[in-house]
């Protein structure tokens, strides 16, 4: 599991999500209330850390050199992404939506596709493994290459998953994201499932007892 710290402690409950949904989980909640867990520079560059490499060779780096302008740059492309991912969803869960402004659709697309044209990665293929890499063209700050590398994983992730594929969390209380990658798969993690099936279980509790009163 992977995790950082910063104001608060914020775990990634399934770290093998693409990248863009990662970010889009920067905004999670607790029993209590919702958090933002990318606030800070601090905050983003233990993000960065922590996925960097998964953008292109050396994205760690990114890390080492954020500024407050790349904290809200991220947070705004992360906006657009959860907004985006309500849409696919079609959430109606209320802490996940109060949680995001008020951005409309359009205007969502137009923070995606600028951030994916900021600085743009160039696609590289490596070999043995025939992968593809992303490499930030020269002369880019490596924050703005990873900004620009995440918005353009989105579009992947969006157009290749499909819309259908990108699911809310229904477990209760949850506002996290998923990508449906498993026919079965139903919660963003193993302790949202267990949380929704112990909510199921104690309504139809709660119904029979109801019934027989």
């Amino acid at each position: 599991m992977v995790s950082w710290t910063g104001s608060e402690a914020v775990l990634l409950p399934h770290p093998g999500e693409p990248v863009p949904v990662l970010l889009m989980n920067t905004i999670w909640a607790d029993r209590t209330s919702v958090h933002d867990g990318l606030g800070t520079t601090g905050e983003l560059a233990a993000w960065l850390a922590a996925v960097g490499g998964r953008l292109f060779a050396g994205g760690e780096r990114a890390a080492s050199a954020v500024r407050r302008d790349d904290v809200d740059n991220f947070r705004h492309l992360r906006d657009a992404l959860r907004r985006l991912a309500a849409e696919a969803s079609r959430d109606t869960r209320p802490r996940a939506l109060n949680a995001a402004p008020d951005l409309g659709l359009a205007e969502a697309v137009t923070v995606l596709n600028t951030a994916s044209a900021t600085a743009p990665a160039a696609p590289a293929l490596l070999v043995p493994g025939w992968e593809v890499q992303l490499s930030p063209m020269a002369g880019a700050r490596v924050p703005t290459a990873a900004l620009s590398a995440v918005a353009a994983l989105a579009v992947d992730t969006f157009a290749k998953a499909g819309r259908q594929a990108v699911r809310a969390c229904q477990a209760p209380g949850c506002v996290l994201y998923f990508v449906k990658d498993h026919p079965r798969r139903e919660w963003c993690s193993a302790a949202c499932g267990n949380r929704a099936r112990a909510a199921r279980h104690y309504q139809r509790h709660r119904s029979g007892a109801t019934q027989q009163s």
